[in-house]
C-alpha cells in the first residue's frame, strides 16, 4: 500500500523552467507516481495554459503550487535538499543515482521535509544553486546521448521514490535543521575561518563549496549545528584574546 504521508513530505522543484509544457508534464509524472507537492521557482507565463494541456488532469498540483521568486527561499525550512545535475565536477562528492537517493530519503520522511531541485531545460543548475543542496542526483544515461527531457528526469525519479515508499520495516528517523538554519551556520562557518586566517578572499568559494558538500553529507540536527556553533564562537572568542 502506498506511503501517502511519506510521499507529501517531499517537493519537487522546479528552477527557472523554460516552458509551461515541461511543468505541466512534471505535473502528470507527480500524479502517476503518488507525489503532490510541487513548487515553482521563477516560473514562465503561460498565457495559452499550456500546462495544464500537458497536465492531463493533474491540474490540482498546479493550482497548488508554491511559487517563489528565489532558490534560498524556496528550500528555506526544508531539512533535506537534493540537486539534479548531469555534470558530475571535479569538486561533487555527495552523488547519488536515483534509486540511491529514494532509498536514502524515504526513511526520513517521517520528521522531515525533502526538497529535490530540477534546474532548467538548457543549463541545469548553477554552482550556487547547487551549493544550498545537500547532495547530488545524477541519472545515468547513454554517453551518446546523456541529456534527458526535465519532466522525464522527474519521472525517473519520481518511480524510484515510489518503489522505495513501498518498502517495510524503515528505520525511525531523525529530525534534520532546515536550510535557513543550516545556512546561518555556513555564514558563521565563512566569518570565523576568514577570521582567524584559514580561509582568503580569494578561495573562500571553493574552500565553502567543499565543507558544505562535508558537512552535507553529516545531515545535521538542529542540537548538530547548535553544538558547532557553540565551538565557532568559542574560536572567535579566543582569536579575539589573541589579538588584543
Amino acid at each position: 500500500m502506498q506511503n501517502r504521508t511519506s510521499l507529501d513530505n517531499i517537493s519537487i522543484v522546479l528552477l527557472d523552467t523554460k516552458t509551461p509544457a515541461n511543468i505541466g508534464a512534471t505535473a502528470r509524472g507527480m500524479m502517476n507516481m503518488g507525489l503532490s507537492r510541487l513548487v515553482l521557482v521563477e516560473p514562465p507565463a503561460d498565457s495559452s495554459h499550456e500546462a495544464k494541456k500537458l497536465a492531463a488532469g493533474a491540474d490540482s498540483i498546479l493550482d497548488q503550487a508554491e511559487r517563489f521568486s528565489t532558490l534560498k527561499e524556496a528550500v528555506a525550512d526544508y531539512g533535506l535538499v537534493f540537486g539534479t545535475s548531469r555534470h558530475k565536477g571535479r569538486l561533487r562528492k555527495n552523488i547519488r543515482t536515483p534509486r540511491e537517493a529514494a532509498q536514502a530519503i524515504i526513511p526520513l520522511l517521517s520528521k522531515n521535509k525533502v526538497a529535490i531541485v530540477f534546474g532548467n531545460e538548457v543549463n541545469g543548475l548553477t554552482r550556487d544553486d547547487l551549493s544550498l543542496c545537500n547532495e547530488i542526483i545524477a541519472i545515468p544515461s547513454s554517453n551518446s546521448f546523456p541529456s534527458l527531457n526535465l519532466s522525464h528526469a522527474v519521472m525517473v525519479m519520481a518511480y524510484e521514490l515510489f518503489l522505495a515508499s513501498q518498502a517495510h520495516g524503515l528505520p525511525l528517523a531523525k529530525e534534520l535543521a532546515p536550510v535557513k538554519i543550516i545556512e546561518d551556520f555556513y555564514q558563521h562557518l565563512q566569518t570565523t575561518l576568514m577570521q582567524i586566517d584559514f580561509l582568503n578572499k580569494n578561495e573562500a568559494e571553493r574552500m565553502m563549496f567543499t565543507l558544505r558538500q562535508l558537512f552535507g553529507r553529516s545531515r545535521l540536527s538542529g542540537r548538530d549545528v547548535a553544538v558547532l556553533r557553540g565551538i565557532l564562537s568559542a574560536v572567535e572568542r579566543a582569536a579575539r584574546r589573541d589579538n588584543r
